[in-house]
């Protein structure tokens, strides 16, 4: 699937909005990828993910263990991509603001990849590789529907990405004026 192919998804669910919108990052962008408005739709959320299952499958050598997604966004695709390998899906969630494997137990040495939806600039990914890496597993790779820096994000392992489209983002004290002259809007998770 091209980077083409899966923007067209994007803007068929109504996905690519337009305005002053506060990453969960913390950076600011005139451009927002809502991807649940793509995850309403299981038909589109399949697609994409069993492409994605396909670019893993291609990229990752060896066993996987289970495939790990960060709450809250990380859910969906992490649990769709794992259905088309074949292997368990789990979660981590924030505690304390935290990111820990609360729910599931995994052992030592348990092989696995981190499944994002969009990345910018990683920090949920390499936020989750702290807490795996703490508990003994092996992050074999990161994974993502669309990596925003097209590339130039480093999460600490290998990422593989679905689509790459670089949209402009800029921290809060070096917005443009035409953005700094729309009303700022925050629709991500991160302080769920």
């Amino acid at each position: 699937m091209t980077t083409d192919e899966v923007l067209s998804i994007f803007r068929e669910a109504g996905a690519v909005l337009e305005g002053h919108f506060i990453l969960t990052s913390g950076l600011r962008s005139p451009v927002f990828l809502q991807k649940a408005r793509v995850f309403m739709h299981a038909d589109k959320t399949e697609r994409l993910c069993k492409a994605l299952a396909g670019k893993i499958r291609e990229q990752v050598l060896g066993r996987i263990d289970y495939l790990v997604g960060p709450a809250v966004g990380g859910l969906i695709p992490a649990y769709e991509t794992s259905r088309h390998l074949g292997v368990p899906a789990i979660w981590v969630e924030r505690e304390q603001g935290v990111f820990r494997l609360r729910r599931f137990e995994i052992e030592t040495g348990a092989r696995v990849v981190i499944v994002e939806d969009i990345v910018t600039t990683g920090l949920s990914i390499r936020e989750t590789i702290d807490c795996l890496r703490e508990i003994g597993a092996e992050v074999l790779a990161a994974a993502c529907i669309i990596d925003r820096s097209a590339g130039k994000t480093d999460v600490g392992v290998p990422l593989v990405a679905l689509a790459e489209y670089e949209v402009p983002a800029y921290p809060p004290d070096k917005l443009p004026p035409e953005l700094a002259a729309i009303p700022a809007v925050k629709p991500g998770s991160r302080n769920i």
